[in-house]
Order: C-alpha cells, then structure tokens, then sequence
C-alpha cells in the first residue's frame, strides 16, 4: 500500500505539472499525452500504475520490455518502445509494441516493418530527432535526414507515421533544442499532415516541451522514482 500512495502521489503531481504548462500555453491537458517510463521498474509497478489509471507505459530495452508486457498482457495498456532500437530486436519489438518512438535510420524502419508485417500488426512510428547540432548526442537521425525517413514510413506496408520524437540535449537550454523540434515538426506535417505528434519532455523539462506543443511526455523517475539498477 505504501508503494500504490506513493505513485498515486507523483502521478497527480506529475499531472498537475502538465496542467500548469498547459495553461502557461494555453493548450488543454487533455491534449497531453503522459506515458510512465518503466524501465527497470518491475512489473508490479506497471500493475499499480494500471490501476491508478495510467494508460500509456514506455520500456526503452529489449528483451525486458518483452518479459513486462507479457506479464502484463492482460492489462489494458498502451505499450510505448522509445529506446534505442537495434535491427535484430525489432521483430520482437514488433509483437508486441503499440508505437515505437526511436525510429532513425533506414535499416531499422526496414526492419521494424517485416517484424510486423510477420506479426499482422501496425505500428504506430515517430521519427527520433537528434537535436544534439554536433555535440555528444542521445540518439536519433540528423534533422536534414528526417523527411527521407518519414517517406519511407508512409511507404512502408506496417507502419503508420505519427510524428516526431526528441530527447533534449544535455548541454544545450532545452528550450532552444524543443524550439527547433517544433520548427521541424511545421515542415514535416506540411508534407505528412497526419504525422502531428510530437513526443517530448521528460521529468526535468516536461514544461519546455509542453510549450512548443509536445503531445506525449514520457516521465519515469518523477512518477515511479530514482532508478536504482540502472546498467
């Protein structure tokens, strides 16, 4: 029971945080999308999240999101992939994903799109965008690269592009790296009109991401606390 108060806690705090962006930005929060990062956490976390009403759950690794999912299977949650996606895990990624945020290189939406075809599913796919300008980065395709990667989305037989995803960069003002994300996101829906959503914002700058127009959040460590195993 502590556990369950202690998440319900952080859930309405976390909740509460996207309502205040959303009113410094005059957007509704019901526009906002919260996904609980539950890597590393175990599955009776994603249990007491489902029954406090969390609908979206992120797992960046596989095979541990795999193994979470299928003992969860019976839960009616959306299962969100938003970590760095390897070629020969994506088949497994395919069975059971929901949307994948980590697309960034030709091979792996390639890849990605047999493992659902096999599996008579589709996917729901954003573009991951580095917006790192040269620096060390945390992953995704070079800005100039994204509208080569969101035609073969939409050409792909099991996909579905939906949007873009970004991590911020840890040495730039978070800010600034959303600003041009959202500039990007302009230039992609003029030519995919429904690749609209926009995934960014995590626990440390979920506001700066909710005021250029982030439609998903993805927070672990405020909702479910500090990581103790991280590898």
């Amino acid at each position: 029971m502590e556990r369950r108060d202690e998440v319900r806690r952080n859930i309405a705090a976390v909740r509460e945080r996207i309502t205040s962006a959303c009113a410094a930005a005059g957007r509704d929060p019901d526009s906002v999308t919260l996904i609980v990062v539950t890597k590393t956490y175990p599955a009776a976390d994603v249990r007491i999240l489902a029954e406090l009403g969390v609908g979206d759950v992120g797992e960046n690794r596989e095979p541990e999101s795999s193994r979470k999912h299928d003992e969860c299977s019976d839960l009616p949650l959306t299962w969100h992939f938003i970590g760095q996606l390897q070629r020969n895990k994506a088949g497994r990624v395919a069975r059971y994903a929901d949307c994948v945020h980590s697309l960034d290189r030709p091979e792996i939406v390639s890849a990605l799109d047999r493992g659902a075809l096999q599996s008579g599913r589709t996917l729901r796919c954003f573009v991951q965008v580095d917006l790192s300008e040269g620096a060390a980065g945390r992953g995704g395709a070079a800005p100039q690269d994204v509208l080569a990667l969101c035609a073969q989305i939409d050409r792909a037989e099991a996909l579905e592009l939906v949007g873009l995803m970004a991590v911020a960069p840890l040495d730039r003002d978070p800010a600034a790296a959303f600003d041009a994300l959202a500039q990007l996101r302009g230039r992609v829906i003029s030519e995919f009109p429904a690749a609209g959503l926009l995934s960014a914002g995590m626990s440390g700058d979920l506001e700066e991401a909710v005021a250029v127009g982030a439609t998903h959040v993805r927070v672990g460590s405020a909702v479910l606390g500090v990581r103790q195993n991280v590898r």
